[in-house]
């Protein structure tokens, strides 16, 4: 899973990038890993791993990871090549969601490159800009479906979804603001819009709000209430103090979370959140050996589940064994959970669930 990171200057893009990595890089044993200086893979917590590696003391244990790209580069006018422009766009092309921080606090010491605190506005600048890419593409698109039309007329049905999200970008509002059919997604197929992919706002808020209920936050109130038209996650988060958090661990971390009245740090919830939004669940593997969370989404089958270890695995699809992670771990043992008949051997119509522990039978 890629999410990428937007928002305007001065709003805490970069330091919770910074945060959520470096936070990555002390999690689970996993190697931190840079691939360029803007991004950066970050394991996703599973307190299921946890109980799964002291029950198998495993030679290896690998987490579900999470790619964060900062996308930098935003400025009016990005649509039409101002600043990084078009690199800009074509990096939000690439990932799977978009994490939008939005300042929802004062400070008088941060400037605003607009003036003044303002959350809704410093959503509708970046996502203009984006309408404003994809309307052109959309025009692109239409002209070339419309000259194939003369000698194919079934592709009338293209042409009409194209227009109604054409229509609905022209109006000011997003893609996926749109209600759209199976169908009607299909015939978009890889059209790449930008303004398609689902959203997670994350408000930028101040320390003393840390814990609050945020009524008094108009700022945050109002992006909330524009998140929910549009179906979008919100998160409401502090990035200094996420800095702060990713500097520890353990007990000093669960303490440091305690003094300020929370119970997650703010990396763990927008995990949740992606997770969440994108519709993905996972499903472990454990045995002394690894063990290991793989992400699928949700309603994948067991042949394709499999596949997500070895193509192998979907291609001579025989069976999948399972048993629920609770089951396991009440029964103590995967030999245990047999015996009481927890361990189900499942065909290739079977639905994977969160927390399925599976061993996948196949044969080449």
């Amino acid at each position: 899973m890629k999410l990428g990171i937007v928002g305007l200057p001065n709003v805490g893009k970069s330091t919770l990038f910074n945060a959520l990595t470096n936070a990555g890089a002390q999690s689970a044993n996993y190697p931190f890993c840079t691939i360029d200086p803007n991004v950066g893979i970050v394991t996703v917590p599973d307190k299921r791993l946890d109980v799964l590696a002291e029950m198998y003391n495993p030679e290896k244990y690998t987490p579900a990871v999470i790619e964060f790209v900062d996308i930098a580069g935003l400025v009016r006018g990005a649509s039409k090549g101002e600043g990084l422009g078009n690199k800009f766009l074509s990096h939000i092309r690439e990932v799977d969601a978009i994490v939008h921080v939005v300042r929802c606090f004062e400070d008088e010491n941060i400037i605003h490159v607009d003036g003044g605190i303002d959350p809704l506005r410093d959503v509708e600048t970046i996502n203009l800009e984006l309408i404003f890419s994809d309307i052109e593409m959309l025009e692109r698109r239409i002209d070339r479906v419309k000259k194939a039309m003369k000698g194919d007329k079934s592709l009338a049905a293209e042409v009409e979804v194209l227009e109604k999200v054409k229509a609905t970008l022209e109006d000011g509002k997003c893609a996926r603001t749109l209600e759209l059919t199976e169908d009607e997604r299909a015939l978009l197929g890889d059209s790449q819009l930008l303004t398609i992919k689902p959203v997670i706002y994350v408000a930028n808020i101040s320390e003393d709000e840390i814990g609050g209920d945020l009524s008094g936050n108009a700022g945050y109130q109002k992006l909330k209430e524009f998140a929910a038209t549009e179906k979008s996650e919100i998160i409401a988060v502090c990035a200094g103090i996420e800095a702060e958090i990713s500097e520890l661990e353990g007990e000093e971390k669960k303490a440091f979370l305690n003094d300020l009245g929370i119970e997650e740090s703010g990396l763990d919830r927008l995990i949740a959140a992606s997770y969440k939004l994108l519709g993905l669940i996972s499903y472990l593997t454990a045995g002394p050996q690894e063990v290991r969370a793989w992400t699928i989404t949700k309603g994948t089958k067991a042949p394709q589940a499999a596949g997500k270890i070895h193509s192998d695995f979907e291609r001579g699809f025989i069976r999948a064994e399972v048993v629920a992670f609770d089951d396991l771990v009440k029964e103590g043992s995967m030999a245990a959970a047999k015996e009481k008949g927890l361990v189900r051997s499942e065909g290739k119509e079977y639905v994977v669930a969160d927390g399925d522990i599976v061993l996948f039978r196949f044969n080449v």
